[in-house]
């Protein structure tokens, strides 16, 4: 047999079915998430297939509580979510980025909004802002906060590299690379140019996220340009 015949495809890219976690790397950018009568809260527009029993809610403006609201409503972060219930494999992408897969035991992690891919149910989300003019110019101002026990999966553009901060050696990172980081640390955002300087600009050197403390940052070697969607 021909190893570019059409069995030859087929053997090689087929799904595993031997496969059998709640959530598992498919390849490398595309997840599979193994619903057995459950729920699962997965990035708008990134199902890409399914099968089985599977029905899908767009999550409401008031998702989360009346004080997530004003900031759901200002970043389109509530619309930006999908409910998938039932029973049956779930595959979502988004964009061709690579995806990893975390398991947070009674901890937090903080991703850029853009980066959420999946989180289970019993994963709490909580939209947090960085208040600060160079965040609005960056569009990097809204993360979500992951917290609790359960499967999270992020995307990023190419391998990241995670970087380690420490109270002697704080980590700056350009926003628009930086893609999460760990629960403990609240970065500020600073600048060293005037704020007419920022108007036109065309990068994010101009301003960077200081992470100060300890933890980890995680970076991609991609300058990402989030969209609002509404």
């Amino acid at each position: 047999m021909s190893k570019y015949s059409i069995e030859s495809f087929v053997n090689e890219t087929k799904e595993k079915p031997e496969q059998r976690d709640y959530f598992e790397l498919e390849k490398p950018a595309l997840l599979e998430i193994n619903l057995n009568n459950q729920s699962v809260w997965t990035k708008m527009g990134s199902m890409v297939s399914y099968v089985g029993n599977i029905n899908f809610e767009r999550q409401g403006m008031l998702s989360g509580g009346l004080g997530n609201l004003l900031k759901k409503a200002i970043s389109g972060e509530g619309a930006r979510l999908m409910k998938a219930e039932g029973t049956g494999k779930l595959y979502v992408a988004d964009e061709g980025k690579k995806v990893r897969i975390l398991y947070l035991n009674n901890e937090s992690v903080c991703v850029n909004g853009n980066d959420v891919l999946a989180h289970e149910q019993s994963v709490k989300s909580d939209i947090t802002m960085l208040k600060s003019i160079a965040g609005v110019m960056s569009g990097g101002l809204f993360q979500v906060r992951l917290s609790g026990t359960g499967h999270i999966a992020i995307t990023t553009h190419g391998e990241p590299l995670t970087l380690m901060v420490t109270p002697d050696a704080p980590v700056f990172t350009d926003p628009n690379a930086t893609v999460a980081w760990s629960g403990n640390l609240t970065p500020d955002l600073k600048t060293n140019v005037s704020f007419k300087s920022l108007i036109g600009r065309g990068s994010g050197e101009e301003f960077q996220m200081k992470f100060s403390g300890n933890g980890w940052v995680l970076i991609q070697p991609y300058e990402e340009v989030y969209r609002i969607e509404r």
